[in-house]
């Protein structure tokens, strides 16, 4: 089994993975692409998704697709930047979403570590991706790691919250039980598709509370 730095217990959740061929190759892929080009996130912050939010700590999952992939931006968790770094339109997208839907104001930055910490796991499909080129580290290995995940979830835990924004995460649906959980669905909250419709008024922060709190958990204080 490879070994890394990973929170305990999704290691034991994702043993069978990390054992598999596929992980070692992804790992020495990962490693050379390292350090032979630039890469984000920094390699302490690749698994921060999981080290932020322990699997039985995980109330909602939101999916992304790969790391920023601009200087400074990306930092472990979807959709999230590091404070002092511009938000991306997609990110300024779900605050004016976040507004609309629960009245909460733009913060002062984009860092959405304290949603990890209450147990949202904002989990890229493809947890790496080299500088300035989107979508590089895509068919790498880091998908089959990352829907293991979902899996896993889906069938060892109840009553989560699976947000899946836009046509690449909606196509995970097929790995989670909606028969024990609740998946929300809409367009990507990218400029290019939220301008076309079904973006802006999804609610899904407060559908989000109300479908934890029917269900005796403690609702997130986005």
């Amino acid at each position: 089994m490879v070994d890394v730095k990973m929170e305990p217990s999704w290691k034991e959740v994702l043993k069978s993975e990390l054992a598999a061929p596929y992980f070692e190759r992804l790992t020495n892929a990962v490693k050379l692409e390292y350090k032979t080009n630039r890469c984000f996130p920094e390699g302490r912050n690749i698994f921060r998704a999981f080290d932020l939010c322990p699997f039985n700590d995980v109330k909602v999952v939101i999916l992304g697709q790969d790391p920023y992939h601009e200087i400074g931006q990306a930092h472990g968790l979807s959709f999230s930047v590091q404070e002092g770094i511009a938000m991306p339109p997609s990110l300024i997208n779900i605050f004016k979403e976040l507004k609309n839907d629960i009245g909460k104001e733009l913060p002062a930055n984009g860092d959405l570590t304290h949603w990890a910490e209450q147990g949202v796991l904002l989990l890229n499909s493809t947890l790496t991706v080299r500088a300035h080129q989107a979508a590089s580290h895509q068919n790498i290995g880091w998908e089959p790691f990352t829907d293991a995940a979902i899996k896993a979830l889906s069938t060892r835990r109840n009553h989560l919250v699976f947000i899946l924004w836009g046509g690449f995460a909606r196509r995970k649906k097929v790995f989670i039980d909606t028969t024990k959980h609740l998946v929300l669905e809409s367009v990507h909250p990218s400029p290019l598709s939220a301008n076309r419709g079904g973006w802006f008024g999804n609610h899904h922060f407060s559908q989000a509370n109300n479908y934890l709190i029917s269900n005796g958990i403690e609702p997130i204080n986005w």
